[in-house]
């Protein structure tokens, strides 16, 4: 899709792109956008405008990647905008994907060996994302914050990169492709397969602002602390 501009409809944004309905909603924008504008959806919610259409040009454009315009944001607007994508993480992409799972392991019966052996593979995928999101929440977050507010000569605590679990995505996807065999629900197997690619894409946009963005700004305040 071509880049989106504040005189851009937001109904045009979402017929073309369903995939940012997830993305606006972390803004509190719902449907029935009528003809509004971007920019008139914003002023509506008390929106940063520029930073909502950053933000949805980076999820929808893989080429578009402003980091001077991103570095010029303030910090609590990007850990926010963070904070509310790990939420629906936790509370809608991964329950979702997990509800789907099993329902296809149900009515799969128990003669269905590959399916159990992804299950029990995104079981431990769904740990390791839950893992980063309680690192960033309770450790960066908080000493990026600390360090913009006063200074605060805090060391950024390191995590495993997040490259790895978006690669376990990946593999799991491929699985699905490349090795699933016996009996199974076709609607259940599509719904999986498309949310596990809904969550990879979403982790991986999402990654290119924590990690080229939010950590360099970090790490630049802790050189001057």
């Amino acid at each position: 899709m071509a880049l989106i501009y504040r005189d851009t409809r937001m109904s045009d944004v979402i017929v073309h792109e369903p995939s940012v309905i997830p993305v606006i909603n972390r803004f509190g924008i719902n449907l029935g956008t009528g003809d509004y504008s971007v920019a008139e959806i914003c002023g509506n919610h008390g929106l940063d405008c520029d930073f909502v259409l950053v933000i949805l040009n980076t999820f929808i454009n893989d080429g578009y990647f402003p980091e001077d315009t991103l570095l010029g944001f303030r910090t609590s607007e990007i850990i926010g905008y963070l904070i509310k994508t790990y939420n629906y993480y936790r509370n809608y992409q991964m329950p979702n994907i997990r509800r789907h799972f099993s329902l296809l392991l149900k009515s799969s019966g128990e003669s269905n060996a590959s399916l159990d052996a992804m299950f029990k593979f995104y079981q431990e995928l769904e740990h390791d994302i839950e893992t980063r999101i309680g690192h960033d929440l309770n450790d960066l977050f908080p000493a990026i914050s600390a360090m913009e507010a006063d200074g605060s000569g805090i060391v950024i605590p390191e995590a495993e990169s997040d490259s790895i679990i978006e690669d376990k995505l990946g593999d799991l996807k491929s699985m699905f492709i490349k090795h699933l065999s016996g009996s199974y629900d076709l609607n259940l197997c599509y719904a999986v397969i498309v949310a596990i690619i809904t969550l990879e894409k979403d982790m991986r946009q999402n990654n290119r602002i924590r990690d080229r963005i939010l950590l360099p700004i970090g790490r630049s305040l802790q050189h001057k602390s």
